[in-house]
Parts: structure tokens; C-alpha cells; sequence
């Protein structure tokens, strides 16, 4: 039997209180607005701390960008993708076959979340880099930025709505960038709030690819390479990978899954109103429990709240040594093992 899925792909009608309400929402908790944003006023994107020195500023940064590809519903035949490289302290022109032609190097894709201009996208790309040098100094690691269009468009809400419709879309192209990647490349995926929309439907594409259905994409579910997920603020629904919930067969692509929610998060509260359809918290403040997951996938899961608070930002938890230590280590501890 098929889940339900929360949302159509290809006919999105959202079922959101009225405009009002959700003002009136907001004016009774301002702080939630927050996720209709990418950080508070008060947190700078580009200022976060990490432990990784300074001769590791650069490192092997790339970013894909689907901001001028049109909105699709299912897994696109093929997808020109705009793609840069970081080249000491600028950022170059660059192509597919380029980015993916070390299959020896492990590859940790970070997908942002909604409000996010190409810049913000770059700046805790590169964080994150820094962070993922730190925690494997051993293991030479490439890191992709995958740019989607979030930034605010027009009314807050009405952006915002948009934004988690699209991010439907970003996981059909993600799907078809992971699909090129060598079977045997080791890959983790690093999304945050509704970037783990984005991702858990590239994984989900990926375990049913194969065949005549999607030719030239190599399937997901038994690659030699491993697969680590880690998830950060999650803006999905709680039982996103319950054995029945929406995107239940992606688990069978995942060898480890890091959940870092907050359960005191005041702006994911409002996911219930975002997807009233979903009928569910959002995963990244109740989280789950380790039975939905099979005894071989590696689990691990944290609740940020004492550090971060009430705040929906992923600065805070980029500025956090042990919160950042978690993220970075979820993704490529053990990412390269045989």
C-alpha cells in the first residue's frame, strides 16, 4: 500500500488557516516567524565559530543551483544545473562531469533551508565545509552546496507556502544529481528545516529508480557506497519515516540517520498550520523513535533546545562546538569505511 503523501506533487493546494489567523498567530508569538527566514535579525549568516583552522578556509566547496530551472513534479530526464567552484577565495564557473570526476572522495551535500539568497546559501555552505574538515582531517572530502530558490518573494506568507511547494520540485533535481554519482562514492546529505523536504524526496526517487522507468540514474537502495543522512530543524512531518508515513521507503537508502531537532523551537510549531494536510507535528521538534528504522541503519538523535533555544536559525547551531562537532561527525565519521 502506497503512504499518503501530504502534499500532491504536482497539484499543490495548501490548506493554511486564513491569512488572518495566521497573523494573528504570529503577533501572539513573533519569534515564530522565524521560519519564514533563514536566521533572526540579530545572527549574521556568515557569523558562526568553528573549530577547523584557518588553513582549511576553502577546502573543496562546489555549488549546484537550480534557481532558474522551472518548477517540475517527477524526475526530470536531465537537469542544467548552474555550478561553481570555490577557487582560492573566489567562486568559478565549473561542470557536471568536473564535480563528479573523483569517485575516490566522499561527497556531503548541504541543502538550506527557506528565505535563503545564493549568498546566505554559500557563506553556511562554507561553514559547514570547514566544520566537516575538522571533525575527518584524514579523509579529503568534497562539498556541494545545493542551491534552491527560497528567497522570499512577495508577502511572507504567500512566499513561504511557495517555498515548501518548490522544495517538492528541488527533490526531483537533487534525485537526478545523486543519480549520476558512481555507486560506489560514499555521499552524505545535510538538510536543513525545509531542505529536509528536498532531501528526503531525492532519496525516496532514488529507491524507486532504476529501470526503463529512469534510465541513466543509478538506484539508491543497495549501493555499494554509504549513504549518511543527517537532518537538522527538520520542517517535514513527524512520522515522515514511520513504516506508513510519507517518505517510509526512503529509509531503505539510508545507512546512518542524524537527527538534531529542538523540541523548544517556537517557529516550528506552526508547521501543523503550514501542512494542515500532514495531520503532524514537524520531525524537528518531536522526533522519532529508533524502531521506524531498520537495526542496520546507524541512529543517533539530539535535542539542541539547551543551546539553541527558542530560535529557528541554523547559525545558532552552526556557532555551537558541540551542536556543529554532532552535524559535521554524523556526516563523515565513518562515511569513507568499506
Amino acid at each position: 500500500m502506497t503512504p499518503r503523501r501530504s502534499i500532491p506533487m504536482c497539484s499543490f493546494a495548501m490548506t493554511l488557516p486564513t491569512i488572518r489567523s495566521f497573523r494573528r498567530l504570529l503577533c501572539l508569538v513573533p519569534a515564530v516567524a522565524a521560519l519564514c527566514g533563514v536566521v533572526p535579525t540579530c545572527v549574521r549568516a556568515d557569523a558562526v565559530a568553528t573549530d577547523c583552522p584557518a588553513t582549511c578556509h576553502d577546502g573543496d566547496v562546489w555549488l549546484v543551483s537550480t534557481r532558474r530551472l522551472p518548477g517540475i513534479c517527477r524526475l526530470p530526464a536531465r537537469a542544467a544545473f548552474d555550478i561553481e567552484q570555490r577557487v582560492a577565495g573566489r567562486w568559478d564557473r565549473a561542470d557536471l562531469p568536473t564535480l563528479l570526476g573523483d569517485p575516490a572522495r566522499p561527497l556531503v551535500i548541504f541543502v538550506h533551508g527557506n528565505r535563503y539568497e545564493t549568498h546566505d546559501a554559500k557563506a553556511q555552505g562554507g561553514t559547514i565545509a570547514r566544520q566537516v574538515a575538522a571533525a575527518c582531517p584524514g579523509t579529503s572530502v568534497r562539498t556541494v552546496i545545493f542551491s534552491w530558490p527560497s528567497e522570499q518573494k512577495g508577502h511572507i506568507i504567500h512566499s513561504s507556502r511557495e517555498t515548501y511547494r518548490r522544495s517538492y520540485a528541488d527533490g526531483h533535481y537533487l534525485a537526478w544529481l545523486l543519480g549520476q554519482v558512481d555507486p560506489a562514492q560514499p555521499v552524505a546529505i545535510v538538510g536543513y528545516s525545509f531542505g529536509a523536504t528536498v532531501a528526503l524526496r531525492a532519496i525516496e526517487d532514488l529507491v524507486h529508480a532504476g529501470g526503463r522507468e529512469s534510465p541513466g540514474i543509478a538506484p539508491w537502495a543497495g549501493r555499494p557506497g554509504r549513504s549518511h543522512l543527517v537532518l537538522v530543524a527538520p520542517a517535514v512531518p513527524s512520522n515522515a519515516l514511520a513504516p506508513r508515513g510519507p517518505y517510509a521507503p526512503a529509509v531503505a537508502g539510508i545507512d546512518r540517520l542524524t537527527l538534531v531537532i529542538n523540541s523548544r523551537d517556537l517557529a516550528l510549531r506552526l508547521f501543523p498550520h503550514l501542512d494542515r494536510a500532514a495531520g503532524a507535528d514537524a520531525l524537528g521538534t518531536v522526533g522519532m523513535p529508533r524502531r521506524w528504522l531498520p537495526g542496520a541503519v546507524d541512529f543517533t538523535t539530539t535535542d539542541a533546545a539547551p543551546v539553541v533555544g527558542k530560535r529557528h536559525a541554523l547559525p545558532l547551531y552552526l556557532e555551537s562546538p558541540s551542536l556543529a562537532r554532532r552535524i559535521a561527525a554524523g556526516a563523515v565519521v565513518g562515511l569513507a569505511d568499506e
